[in-house]
């Protein structure tokens, strides 16, 4: 019974996770809505809201059918656990079509329905992504219509969305024909995330523009009604004045003055009339809900609107003060009055004109600089522009020189002046020694006496100066001494203050200028789905993985892959080791180091090095054996080398574009290089036998089948520039491509959401092993099928997913995947912090988990390696950072094996280091 219930158990985690995804996606959507909800229900108080009530009721039907075109989709792939949901009446949020229909008092309002169409299938999708883009731009554009707030989170928010938007519709435009297939599917079914991540950014700042925006845009639109009415006001207070005044002149005719005064309170009636009519006007349109946005109203429309009231009320006021004046002198007042009121009206008709000269340039101003200049920047450069002319430089200089002769005849008048005022002194007291001696005097002098200060002046030499300085310093014993005293300790507080602002000066500086923390990594930069709901993912309609461990094969792999142990360390390399490789017969071990050098090991019980590739330059990214394990290729950055086994440099192959990787053909007489999304098949000799495109793709890596007539490749894929770009947080789409090699067309692609960073294929079947950058491997099946695109006979390849396997816990993946054993019946993963998963690959069982050491750089595997010749013993090489290559193998042998590796009994030369050095580079 236990049995039985095990596959259902582990179907239901799948389908549970799968749904937890879609539910949590589900859930946003809601949360927009009903943010959009509020939003219209606040707006409906705003003027001019139809427009973003209209928007806001398109984009709540685009997310209904959004969501019922992913719940469909959902509901494909875990059909348990998600229910369809029937094409059924939605309630109709569009306020404008209840008010169109509304019924007649007494009569109960009908619910306004939200009919899905009926070609609402998945092949749509790309068209609804389409709309969807349209549908949030519009809603954005609204919401700018508004000047009074403009909030930039939710225009880079929006923007970022609409162009996710596009680019997804783009890709998914590629599988218009596949929407049935699982692979397309679950890609959809991961797009809910990223698109989930969107909408909550959307949400939470559609909220803040609620809490906000709208009562900001309210608070200006209700400052502008007051304004209006205020305007009304005195508008119509100033037509009751004018016409008041009226009175007294309107029967006075016949004459220049009293019909100009006539001429001018009329005037100035009608312009105060049309002031407070055009002000309520103005507040009506403004206060409209169904008013259009002001970029949308013709200029003259809005300037009359805008504009005229205060125009008016301005020209009404200046024409009755014109009146007036003129009213003074047709009325036979005074002279005295006349004057005052002539002075008094051209003074506030001065201040009048100045002050709307100067709105009116202002505005001016804006237009024309766009803002960026004030207006008085713009007079500032003006009189600059003016005084550097040479007219006003003529004229500085001549002020110049006028003004310096002035200043020099007021200093010989000063000093004639001075000379004749000043009073006459005694002879006698001119030569006085001894400090003279208080006496009487008749009458106080008008100055003090400065004649002992007429001799020459003295000017004292600079070491007089110091001394006097010291001496005071030494005795501060009189009242001036005691003045310098306190000017000293003046000027060193001074200096103190001046030398504690530099330190604080200095102390700011350093802490503005330090540097910055590092950048934490954006959530994007994760995986979008946690690896232990990762296997969600897998299609989960096998059976348990653990049910099937029934075949004795199985369990003695099992007691195998748990007798590996450690059973060497080799420090290989100085640097990080890049890539190894056993060779197929299983005698030899390569491997390549960022420090320019290729190791060739011999394998036995006891591994020795065989050969060193030295490289002069270039990083050696991949080492590769040919199928019969005697040519050896190492992959530079644009270049591949040729070794033999016993380390001899037979070619160096240079390109002209970057290689990616290298892979052998199955047949050993040609290998491929991968140069971004071409495929070049070269021989030995570096001859180009024929180059494959597959499209707009940028390769990571290839695999061939073992009839050399399919290769599978996989990478992201190549946006034009002319169409639509992903936002900086959204993942690239990935795609794995099926090409044939003798039709030279693309038979399949698949849209894959996670990294790649490599892809292998089984020896002997035609099973693909995908390795992601931070996820847990995945087993397709290449199947070869009927190709009903054809008239004639002809057979066409495409790619299901078999398995996702599990990982104990988050694992950071060290390199990429492998298929492990003789007969690729095992899938080895290393992790970077030292542990290894194995796996079976038929079932996806977890057969076995190496543990990282303790041991000094035993947790920093870069790569990992299986020795496919032989599984008795069972081995394999993992690679570190610190350049160490350990050897993972179970018991040694004490019997003779079948691989001619093992019969080798090595002398002492073969265990000697031989080193092969190619300058060539």
């Amino acid at each position: 019974m236990m049995e039985e219930d095990l596959p259902t158990s582990l179907d239901e985690k799948l389908s549970n996770a799968g749904a937890e995804v879609f539910f949590r996606f589900e859930k946003r959507i809601e949360n927009l809505d009903k943010e959009l909800r509020g939003f219209a229900n606040a707006a409906r108080q705003l003027g001019s809201s139809v427009g973003i009530l209209s928007s806001a009721f398109k984009l709540r039907e685009r997310l209904t059918k959004i969501l019922f075109l992913f719940r469909e989709n959902a509901a494909n792939l875990y059909p348990r656990k998600i229910a369809r949901q029937p094409r059924e009446a939605l309630p109709n949020p569009n306020f404008m079509h209840r008010q169109r229909r509304a019924p007649w008092r007494g009569q109960h309002a009908p619910l306004v329905k939200l009919v899905l169409e009926d070609n609402l299938e998945p092949d749509t999708l790309p068209a609804q992504f389409e709309s969807f883009a349209k549908d949030v731009v519009t809603f954005l554009n609204c919401l700018n219509e508004f000047p009074e707030f403009t909030d930039e989170a939710v225009n880079q928010s929006m923007r970022g969305f609409e162009a996710d938007l596009k680019y997804w519709a783009s890709c998914l435009a590629e599988y218009k024909t596949q929407f049935r297939s699982p692979a397309v599917q679950r890609y959809v079914h991961d797009l809910t995330t990223e698109i989930g991540d969107h909408i909550d950014n959307i949400t939470g700042t559609l909220s803040m523009f609620i809490e906000i925006g709208v009562p900001t845009i309210r608070f200006h639109q209700q400052h502008a009604a007051s304004n209006l009415l205020n305007l009304s006001t005195v508008a119509t207070f100033f037509s009751a004045v004018t016409a008041s005044t009226l009175q007294f002149s309107y029967s006075s005719t016949g004459n220049v003055l009293a019909d100009s005064v006539n001429a001018f309170w009329f005037s100035s009636l009608v312009f105060s009339i049309a002031a407070a009519v055009n002000s309520l006007l103005g507040l009506t349109w403004k206060q409209a809900m169904y008013r259009s946005p002001g970029h949308r109203v013709p200029w003259w429309v809005l300037i009359w609107i805008k504009r005229s009231p205060l125009v008016f009320l301005v020209m009404s006021v200046a024409c009755f003060s014109a009146g007036l004046m003129l009213f003074t002198y047709s009325s036979g007042q005074g002279p005295v009055t006349s004057t005052i009121i002539t002075v008094l009206t051209a003074v506030t008709s001065f201040g009048l004109a100045a002050v709307s000269a100067w709105f009116a340039s202002e505005r001016w101003i804006f237009v024309q600089h766009k803002g960026q200049k004030w207006l008085e920047e713009v007079i500032s450069e003006a009189t600059n522009h003016l005084t550097n002319t040479r007219v006003a430089r003529t004229s500085r200089i001549t002020l110049q020189w006028c003004s310096l002769r002035i200043a020099v005849a007021r200093g010989y008048l000063r000093r004639l002046t001075s000379w004749i005022i000043k009073p006459k002194q005694p002879k006698d007291l001119l030569p006085i020694v001894e400090p003279p001696q208080p006496r009487p005097r008749t009458r106080a002098p008008p100055r003090p006496p400065v004649y002992h200060q007429e001799p020459a002046p003295f000017v004292p030499k600079p070491e007089a100066a110091l001394s006097v300085c010291s001496i005071v310093t030494e005795n501060p014993a009189s009242s001036t001494e005691g003045r310098s005293d306190e000017t000293t300790e003046t000027r060193q507080s001074d200096a103190r203050q001046r030398f504690v602002n530099a330190i604080r000066s200095v102390i700011m500086l350093q802490s503005t200028t330090r540097p910055m923390s590092p950048r934490r990594h954006s959530s994007w930069d994760t995986p979008i789905v946690p690896t232990s709901a990762a296997v969600a993912m897998s299609p989960g309609r096998f059976p348990d993985p653990g049910m099937s461990l029934r075949g004795v094969r199985v369990t003695g792999a099992i007691d195998k892959l748990k007798a590996l142990g450690t059973s060497q360390e080799m420090a290989a390399h100085q640097a990080l080791v890049r890539h190894l490789q056993f060779s197929p017969n299983g005698k030899y071990l390569a491997t390549s180091s960022w420090d320019r050098t290729s190791v060739i090991f011999r394998v036995g019980e006891s591994f020795t090095t065989h050969r060193i590739l030295v490289h002069v330059r270039g990083f050696i990214g991949q080492v590769a054996w040919s199928p019969n394990g005697r040519i050896l290729l190492t992959r530079l950055t644009r270049a591949v080398k040729v070794w033999s086994e016993d380390g001899v440099c037979k070619k160096t192959i240079d390109r002209q574009n970057t290689v990616q990787s290298i892979i052998w053909l199955p047949t050993g007489d040609a290998f491929l290089s991968v140069e971004g999304s071409e495929i070049v098949k070269l021989d030995l000799h570096g001859k180009v036998l024929d180059i494959y495109h597959l499209g707009q793709v940028r390769l990571t890596n290839v695999a061939v089948t073992p009839d050399c007539c399919r290769l599978v490749g996989v990478g992201p894929s190549i946006t034009p520039p002319s169409g639509p770009q992903p936002s900086r947080h959204t993942r690239v789409e990935k795609r794995i491509i099926v090409y044939n090699m003798q039709t030279r067309t693309r038979e399949s692609q698949t849209p894959f959401a996670n990294d790649v960073r490599d892809i292998a294929m089984a020896r002997k079947t035609p099973a693909v092993l995908i390795s992601p950058e931070k996820a847990a491997p995945q087993l397709w099946k290449l199947e070869i099928v009927r190709d009903r695109d054809r008239v004639e006979y002809a057979q066409t390849s495409r790619l299901n997913l078999k398995h996702t396997f599990t990982l104990k816990g988050p694992v950071d993946i060290a390199g990429p995947c492998h298929f492990g054993g003789k007969d690729d019946q095992f899938v080895l993963c290393a992790g970077k912090t030292g542990d290894i998963h194995i796996w079976d690959r038929e079932t996806a069982a977890l057969l076995h988990c190496i543990r990282p050491q303790n041991t000094a750089g035993g947790g920093d595997l870069t790569c990992i390696g299986w020795n496919y010749a032989t599984d008795d013993p069972m081995m394999l090489a993992t690679g570190s950072h610190d350049g160490t290559v350990r050897i993972h193998s179970t018991a040694p042998l004490d019997r003779r094996s079948d691989n001619e590796s093992y019969l080798e009994r090595h002398t002492q030369g073969d265990r000697e280091t031989n080193y092969s050095v190619h300058s060539g580079g």
